[in-house]
């Protein structure tokens, strides 16, 4: 099988490379080129192409895809929701996924956010190197003894249950599905209303859906906490930005921490230091002092990258073999 890996970046060669010797009925072909429907045309002659988060994979870029003989979509992520799923049924594709590689990695990342955004660590660390000592403007909060509200409890979200639990916090969580592991370690159940009003800490950790869409908006903000902690570590579109740049102003938060964000699109992975960038989404968001943001780094730790590529391998490998990992299919 000839699969080319767009959007290739060194840490994922490094990971894939690592564990291709075992499939040998691979052949993988890496380019740096992002997936648009103008650059889909790359793939002519390959069976699979494999791409992530920031991949456009919609209607046309799937249709050209299929135009050039591609039959395989490798998704070297848990998420699908930038997939037109409807596109690629009707083109016959096959998509495929990682639908869990590290949980632990995306839930560390979303306590060190909070951690980070509760203690200031991004302005302490930047007075220091200017020989600044002074911590007026620095005060946190004890997390020991607060209310953790964990929006969704799917791998990811069970994992920073546990996490806040060890931090001796109280843990509410609501999901559409209750797990039986989350009820067993202390976590209390209760409608979004509840974990909204009750919380010191909000993370969310549920899928993008049309009903989770914006399932933080002027609304749901309004009936938060005042002085909460918020953090995305999910999807942008979670989250809707003006609404939260709005509650920031209102100084509704103690901290916003977000690895996501609203029209994160070119940003995600790249070097932009040099340019102007179109949007003022993040120019605004970094311009208060409470907020933090990282560049969709969540997922980024060795033992994830090398998850994600051996179950990605092992896709690409049974489909060449006439047979699909059902688990890992996306319907």
């Amino acid at each position: 099988m000839k699969l080319l890996f767009f959007d290739a970046k060194p840490y994922d060669k490094q990971s894939f490379d690592e564990y291709l010797p075992d499939h040998p009925e691979i052949e993988l072909e890496y380019t740096d080129t992002e997936l648009t429907p103008r650059t889909a045309s790359l793939a002519m002659g390959y069976e699979a192409i494999c791409a992530f988060v920031n991949a456009d994979l919609g209607k046309r870029t799937l249709q050209v895809l299929h135009h050039v003989g591609v039959r395989l979509i490798l998704l070297r992520c848990a998420g699908f929701n930038h997939v037109d799923m409807e596109a690629a049924r009707a083109c016959g594709l096959c998509v495929m996924r990682v639908p869990g590689y590290s949980p632990e990695a995306v839930a560390e990342h979303a306590m060190a956010l909070a951690m980070a955004v509760n203690r200031k660590l991004h302005k302490a660390y930047v007075r220091v190197r200017e020989n600044n000592f002074s911590v007026s403007g620095l005060t946190g909060r004890d997390l020991c003894g607060k209310v953790a509200g964990i929006v969704g409890t799917g791998k990811i979200g069970l994992s920073m249950c546990r996490i806040c639990r060890g931090f001796g916090m109280r843990v509410l969580a609501y999901d559409v599905r209750e797990s039986s592991e989350a009820v067993r370690i202390g976590v209390e159940y209760c409608s979004l209303d509840v974990l909204l009003s009750q919380s010191d800490l909000i993370s969310l950790h549920c899928p993008l859906t049309e009903g989770t869409h914006h399932l933080i908006r002027s609304e749901t903000i309004a009936q938060m906490k005042p002085g909460v902690i918020f953090v995305n570590t999910s999807r942008g579109a979670l989250v809707d930005t003006e609404d939260l740049i709005a509650g920031i102003r209102e100084r509704r938060f103690h901290g916003v921490a977000l690895d996501v964000y609203e029209e994160e699109g070119d940003n995600v992975f790249e070097n932009r230091e040099d340019d102007i960038l179109a949007s003022s989404v993040v120019a605004r968001l970094l311009s208060f002092p409470n907020v933090i943001v990282t560049s969709h780094q969540g997922f980024l730790t060795a033992e994830a990258l090398s998850a994600i590529a051996q179950t990605t391998l092992a896709n690409a490998s049974a489909y060449a073999e006439g047979t699909v990992l059902e688990e890992n299919v996306v319907k």
